[in-house]
C-alpha cells in the first residue's frame, strides 16, 4: 500500500489584476496583450488565456451591432457589453470604452465612468484623445478612477479626420502626438492606446514615457498589443492590414451551418445521440392504447382504434 499522499488541489481564489500589476508588468519589461471583448463567452475564454486587459471597446458598434462607425454606440450599449464581460472575467482586468459624447464635460465623465464601474462591473475606463482630454483624464483620476489613454488614430472624431488614416506622419502631426502622450501620462492615466502611428514615432512615444503604451497599427515599438477579437479569429469580412488572424471562425460556422442545414434536409439531425425515446408502454397508456384500458367509454361507441385524438382534452 503506497504511503505517498495524494496531491492537494490548488483552492486558492483567482485575483482580479489591477493598473499596480499592469505596471509591475511594465517595469518588469513585460510585453502586455490586450483584446477586446464583447459577450461572456468569448470574455471567459480570454481570461482563461491569461490575457491580462479586456477592453469593452465602442468598436462593438461596428463589429457586433453594425453600425457604420462608432458615433452610434449609446452607454445603454456600452454597459450591456461590459456586464457580460466582466460576468465571465475573473482574473483580467475589464475597461470600459467611453463612447462619443460621454465624457464631453468633467460632471459628464464622472458620471458616466462611474456607471462602468458602479453598474458595468469595469475596473477602468478609456478615453480618447490627448492634450484636448487631459483635464477629463485629470478628474476622473482624482477621483479614484483609473483611466487609460488613447491617442493616434481616434475613430470617435472620424468625422473630423474624414477617413482612417495613420497619424502623426508630418513633423506637426508627430510632435503633436508626443505632447497628447506626455499630457495624457502627466494627467494620471495608467496606460495609452496608440492606434495607427508610424513605427518609429510609436517607439519614440513609449521611450519617452514611464507608463506602457498598448499600440495597435503602431508597430512592434509599443509596451503592448491590442487588437479586436473578431479580426483576431477571423471572424470578420474584412482584415485590416495591422490585424493578424490566429483562426479562421468565420470559414468554420459557414461550414458548420452549411453541414446543419444538409442534415436537416436529409433527416439525419437529429439522430438517436441527440434525441431523447420514453417506456414505450407509458406512451400506449397516455394515448388510450394499453390493454388495460376499458375498451368501451359507456356511449357505447368505445375508444377509436387509434387512441385519444390528439384534440381531446386528456
Amino acid at each position: 500500500m503506497s504511503t505517498e499522499s495524494a496531491p492537494v488541489p490548488d483552492v486558492s481564489p483567482v485575483r482580479r489584476l489591477t493598473v499596480t500589476d499592469i505596471a509591475r508588468m511594465h517595469a518588469d519589461g513585460g510585453r502586455i496583450p490586450m483584446l477586446t471583448a464583447y459577450d461572456f463567452p468569448t470574455a471567459r475564454i480570454l481570461d482563461d488565456a491569461g490575457i491580462p486587459l479586456l477592453l469593452v471597446g465602442d468598436s462593438l458598434g461596428q463589429v457586433m451591432l453594425g453600425y457604420d462607425t462608432t458615433i452610434s454606440v449609446t452607454m445603454d450599449d456600452m454597459l450591456h457589453h461590459t456586464r457580460a464581460v466582466a460576468r465571465a472575467a475573473r482574473r483580467a482586468l475589464v475597461i470600459g470604452d467611453m463612447p462619443f459624447l460621454s465624457y464631453a464635460t468633467p460632471k459628464d465623465a464622472l458620471a458616466n465612468a462611474g456607471r462602468f464601474l458602479r453598474e458595468g462591473g469595469a475596473q477602468a475606463v478609456k478615453i480618447e484623445g490627448g492634450r484636448r482630454s487631459a483635464r477629463i483624464v485629470e478628474t476622473l483620476v482624482g477621483a479614484g478612477i483609473a483611466v487609460q489613454g488613447h491617442i493616434g488614430l481616434t475613430p470617435q472624431s472620424i468625422n473630423q479626420i474624414g477617413k482612417v488614416r495613420v497619424q502623426g506622419r508630418t513633423r506637426e502631426q508627430a510632435r503633436a502626438l508626443l505632447a497628447d502622450a506626455l499630457a495624457i501620462q502627466e494627467a494620471g492615466a495608467f496606460s495609452i492606446v496608440v492606434e495607427l502611428v508610424p513605427e518609429q514615432l510609436a517607439a519614440a512615444i513609449t521611450e519617452r514615457l514611464r507608463i506602457p503604451t498598448i499600440g495597435i497599427g503602431a508597430g512592434a515599438g509599443c509596451s503592448g498589443q491590442v487588437q479586436v477579437v473578431t479580426d483576431l479569429i477571423g471572424l470578420g469580412d474584412f482584415v485590416p492590414r495591422h490585424a493578424r488572424p490566429y483562426a479562421a471562425v468565420r470559414e468554420a460556422i459557414a461550414d458548420a451551418a452549411r453541414r446543419y442545414a444538409q442534415d436537416v434536409a436529409a433527416g439525419t439531425f437529429p439522430g438517436p445521440e441527440e434525441s431523447t425515446r420514453m417506456d414505450d408502454a407509458v406512451l400506449e397508456q397516455v394515448l388510450g392504447r394499453a390493454t388495460d384500458d376499458v375498451a368501451d367509454d359507456g356511449s357505447g361507441r368505445g375508444l377509436p382504434s387509434g387512441g385519444i385524438p390528439l384534440d381531446r382534452d386528456l
